[in-house]
């Protein structure tokens, strides 16, 4: 029997970077085993489900956004066993789990690839990826002029002197999408997963896949690296890719049909307006795509209002949902990314940036729609920004050099208990430390410590998510701003919960009287403190 609610509509996730979340095996590496060891933990946090970093077999060159098989498990972090155990242990907990999956590019490890290089020009094997001659009279330069993401040209010559495409590293060659066998292959690679119990994929580069058929110059080639996103239109948003959506819907339609389990499709999109981001979750493409546009707001109430505003008008308009997101494991936390600028090596930051980071969280726990949470969120976890330079793993660095938007920071393993690094991560013999290291400061934002402290981030977010779910004001619907003093932001769900924000530093009258139900600090009846939300009943 088909089920008629849509889990995912109103869904939290918990992002699960699963390198830096629980090693099991001692060797200063999270794994899936780890994973499953932290679900109680994320089940008594309140969360919907779970999303896993890419756990599969890959050289590493980027934390396994560089695929050597889809249909695998990298011993680093367990096996097809492991993940089947992991599989069977949140669903008892009624946690659903979404896979990564990256369509636009594999390793130069897949076997694909390598058949690929070891074949003519001209060949089959080639015609997977975007191989060229090279321009000039020796053909010594490259096809065009893009530069990747990462930095440096998108293209890497061979030895027969072709050029292969590569939007972010060398070790990352795009597929060719206009080639049916790319569309076969990861078809299987789908049904491998459903088969073995996944809730539902989040798509890396979903707005990828396709490339201009003739790859002609672009206009601004370096825009790409400049932003770190993706800007070139040559290269991204190509209008067949909704094909491959409306494809990738049809094959989770199937499975629902045969259970009456819906399984998730939900893009990584970044597109220039809300409008553009709108097509890719029509009813019979992704069932959602993440809205950035929240994330990279600065800390004002006009911006935000902006863009919540956007978003309901142009994204629920279709169907969908808005997908809110405040971190990932590619940002800097809004903890650092919300507070003043900080010498290097000065910990945490101000608390100022603590503040509105609780702030933001209740503002997003409150909005229409899904909400996706970076672990280490709900400790109020500050960036790392004096990791040395001889521990950075970020490719971004390895190519450029330079720091700008390195996203090592964000991914420091997550301290679990103690007063000295590992904190509880790694099981490993005395000495073992974990892939990143730890800072001191990070004992502050050890989860026993939160558990401890009602005041904490970690109870913040518990008590948000249990009156999410227990208030129907809450979750799927839409909202309704009401009026407000400038740098407050507030509105209604329903008839009757409202939420406020206030985006300045000083106190600003509540647009309810009486106790709120909940607050990210201490908020006295009548009175909204600076740098503060809050959420109230009250007939309006």
């Amino acid at each position: 029997m088909l089920s008629k609610y849509h889990w995912w509509r109103d869904a939290v996730i918990y992002q699960v970077y699963v390198r830096s979340f629980l090693d099991s095996t001692g060797d200063g590496i999270g794994d899936l085993a780890g994973v499953r060891a932290g679900l109680p933990y994320l089940k008594k946090l309140g969360v919907d489900g779970i999303w896993l970093s890419p756990f599969y077999p890959s050289p590493q060159h980027d934390h396994g956004y560089d695929v050597a098989d889809y249909r695998g498990v990298d011993p680093l972090f367990g096996d097809l066993a492991e993940f089947d155990l992991l599989m069977a242990a949140a669903h008892r907990l009624g946690i659903k789990v979404l896979l990564d999956i990256v369509p636009n590019h594999c390793s130069s490890e897949h076997p694909w690839f390598r058949e690929a290089l070891d074949s003519a020009p001209g060949s089959p094997a080639r015609a997977r990826f975007h191989f060229a001659d090279g321009r000039g009279p020796d053909g010594g330069e490259p096809p065009n002029n893009w530069h990747a993401m990462f930095g440096g040209p998108a293209w890497t010559r061979v030895g027969d002197g072709q050029w292969y495409l590569h939007m972010f590293t060398p070790e990352q060659p795009d597929w060719n999408w206009r080639n049916p066998e790319i569309t076969a292959e990861f078809d299987r690679t789908l049904r491998f997963w459903l088969d073995r119990g996944v809730d539902g994929f989040r798509i890396d580069v979903a707005a990828g896949l396709f490339k201009h058929p003739e790859l002609p110059d672009s206009d601004d080639p370096e825009a790409d690296a400049r932003t770190r996103d993706s800007v070139n239109p040559l290269a991204w948003n190509q209008p067949e890719v909704h094909g491959i959506w409306r494809r990738w819907r049809a094959t989770c339609e199937e499975y629902r049909e045969r259970d009456g389990r819906e399984r998730l499709l939900v893009g990584e999109v970044s597109v220039p307006t809300a409008r553009e981001h709108a097509l890719y979750v029509r009813p019979d493409e992704l069932h959602q795509a993440f809205f950035f546009d929240l994330l990279g707001a600065p800390w004002d109430a006009d911006a935000f209002r902006k863009v919540i505003s956007e978003a309901m008008q142009d994204i629920a308009g279709t169907g969908s949902t808005v997908t809110w997101v405040l971190n990932n494991h590619d940002q800097v936390r809004t903890v650092t990314r919300y507070g003043e600028p900080t010498p290097q090596g000065s910990g945490p930051g101000p608390v100022l940036g603590a503040a509105r980071a609780r702030a933001a969280a209740l503002l997003m726990l409150a909005l229409p729609g899904a909400a996706y949470i970076y672990q280490g969120e709900e400790l109020g976890l500050p960036e790392v920004v004096d990791l040395p330079d001889d521990v950075l793993t970020d490719p971004i660095f390895r190519r450029t050099g330079s720091r700008a938007r390195v996203r090592d920071g964000c991914r420091v393993p997550l301290p679990w208990s103690g007063q000295a690094s590992p904190f509880g991560f790694t099981s490993g013999a005395e000495g073992v430390q974990p892939w990143l290291p730890q800072p001191d400061w990070f004992a502050e934002h050890a989860t026993d410590r939160a558990l401890a402290d009602t005041r904490s981030f970690w109870h913040l977010y518990r008590e948000g998510l249990q009156l999410r779910r227990s208030l129907p004001q809450l979750g799927e619907g839409t909202l309704r701003w009401l009026d407000t003093p400038p740098g407050v932001l507030a509105f209604a769900r329903g008839d009757d919960l409202v939420c406020a924000v206030n985006f300045t530093t000083a106190p600003a009258p509540a647009p309810v009287s009486g106790t709120p139900l909940l607050s990210s600090g201490p908020c006295p009846p009548g009175v909204l403190p600076g740098s503060t939300a809050a959420w109230w009943l009250s007939d309006l």
